[in-house]
C-alpha cells in the first residue's frame, strides 16, 4: 500500500470549517488504514485457518489408511505362504508407496532408543544383552509427517534385570 503525501495543515488564518474537514479527512484516512490493515490479518488468519484444516483431514485420512495396512501386517505375520503371501506383500510395499508420497514415514524399529514422544511402550520385557529402553520389538509401526507424529509406535521396551546381591 503506497502512503498518501502528507496534507499539510491548513493555514492559520484559515477559516474554522476548512481546519475541520482537515482533521475529519486525517480521520477517515487512519480509520480507513486501520480497516486495510485488519482485512489483511483476517485473510492471513483465515488462511492458516484453511491449511490447519486441511492438514487435519490429510492426516485423519492416513489415519484410516493406516489401519489397513496393520490389517495387510498382520495377515502377511499369520504365516501364509506361496502366492497369497507375495500378493499380500506387494499390496503391502503399494500402501506403503502411497504412505511415502503423501510425507508419512515409518517410526519406530528394533534396536532404537525409546523415545516417549513418537512412542507408546505397550510392555517391558527383562534383557540385560541391550541397554535399559531399547526397543526389543515393535507391535504396532508408527508414523510421522514433518516432525508431527501421526501415530505413535507401539513397542516393547527392553529393562535391565535387577541384579540380586
Amino acid at each position: 500500500m503506497s502512503e498518501a503525501p502528507e496534507r499539510p495543515d491548513p493555514p492559520a488564518d484559515a477559516p474554522p470549517e476548512e481546519a475541520g474537514l482537515a482533521q475529519q479527512l486525517a480521520d477517515t484516512e487512519d480509520r480507513f488504514k486501520r480497516a486495510l490493515a485488519d482485512l489483511d490479518n483476517y485473510r492471513k488468519r483465515a488462511g492458516r485457518e484453511v491449511e490447519s484444516r486441511m492438514q487435519e483431514d490429510r492426516e485423519r485420512r492416513l489415519r484410516d489408511w493406516l489401519e489397513a495396512v496393520d490389517s495387510v501386517e498382520r495377515a502377511l505375520a499369520m504365516g501364509a505362504d506361496g502366492p497369497s503371501s507375495e500378493g499380500l506383500q506387494a499390496v503391502l510395499e503399494q500402501m506403503e508407496a502411497i504412505l511415502a508420497r503423501q510425507g508419512a514415514q515409518r517410526i519406530g524399529a528394533a534396536g532404537e532408543p525409546f523415545d516417549p514422544e513418537r512412542m507408546e511402550a505397550i510392555g517391558v520385557r527383562p534383557d540385560d544383552a541391550v541397554p535399559d529402553r531399547t526397543v526389543l520389538d515393535v507391535a504396532r509401526s508408527g508414523y510421522t509427517i514433518g516432525d508431527r507424529v501421526l501415530r505413535p509406535a507401539q513397542v516393547i521396551v527392553a529393562r535391565t534385570p535387577q541384579r540380586q546381591a
